[in-house]
């Protein structure tokens, strides 16, 4: 059964959050729509919806691997 915590992202280092912000946003698959955003644009929108409480990072122990995901699925991995 995999361990999930959820990490608030003001507990990180801003230097690790921005880290983890490039890397999320210039994943293979992430599309942004029919206009293409810069990494600057990309990651200013995942912080401020990060800010916002609609994304939460979790981190899953047994994989020692971390994802950004949507609040519901956040509360459904953490509650399961």
């Amino acid at each position: 059964m995999t361990s999930y915590i959820q990490v608030p992202a003001d507990r990180l280092e801003p230097e690790v959050l921005q880290n983890l912000l490039e890397d999320y946003a210039s994943r293979d698959g992430t599309d942004y729509g029919a206009v293409e955003l810069t990494l600057d644009q990309k990651t200013g929108n995942l912080r401020r919806q990060l800010q916002n409480a609609d994304l939460c990072i979790l981190y899953d122990v047994e994989a020692e691997e971390w994802d950004i995901v949507v609040a519901e699925q956040a509360r459904a991995l953490l509650e399961g």
